[in-house]
């Protein structure tokens, strides 16, 4: 039997949507293990001088806590 947990994240990045998640992924695996998937559940740019300055994801990170 597994037991999974939810955590929601924030991340960002000047780069894309893909680098922001990989980000969160990236931060998220330094202090939690058995990771087991990400749902991005919000995106978001923020606007500067007409272009886009910063790519915003809040995602659900999925994790193990417990396996037989």
């Amino acid at each position: 039997m597994s037991v999974l947990k939810v955590i929601e994240i924030l991340g960002n990045s000047t780069v894309s949507f893909e680098d922001a998640v990989q980000n969160i992924v990236d931060e998220v695996c330094k202090t939690v293990k058995n990771v087991k998937s990400v749902y991005v559940k919000d995106m978001q740019v923020t606007i500067n001088d007409n272009q886009i300055a910063e790519y915003r994801v809040n995602a659900k990170v999925t994790f193990g806590i417990m396996e037989d």
